[in-house]
């Protein structure tokens, strides 16, 4: 079955650092087009992080805080995230975008609060 699987959510404290994996099942995240997106309760979901073979692109509000990469022997996508701040507390999910398949993973839950 072809799947996305998020970990390293939790909670933390503001200020505070998390990172987050996305691991693939059947399918190899090199070929894709990678991003993380997150949703706050009572938001729309909205893209944080991608990746390319030669890119990286950010939100505004979390450029020079996280960051996204990927370990292509681990069939894994990452992000790091830094000075975390209560606004960053949402689901976030791993999406992996193909020429003709999209993937979502099921989202895995931060929380910054002290």
């Amino acid at each position: 079955q072809v799947q996305l699987v998020e970990s390293g959510g939790g909670l933390v404290q503001p200020g505070g650092s998390l990172r987050l994996s996305c691991s693939a099942s059947r399918f190899t995240l090199s070929s894709y087009f990678m991003s993380w997106y997150r949703q706050a309760p009572g938001k729309e979901r909205e893209l944080v992080a991608s990746i390319t073979s030669i890119s990286t692109n950010y939100a505004g509000s979390v450029k020079g805080r996280f960051t996204i990469s990927r370990d292509t022997g681990k069939n894994t996508v990452y992000l790091q995230m830094n000075s975390l701040k209560p606004e960053d507390t949402a689901v976030y999910y791993c999406n992996a975008r193909g020429n003709i398949y999209t993937y979502w993973g099921q989202g895995t839950q931060v929380t910054v609060s002290s």
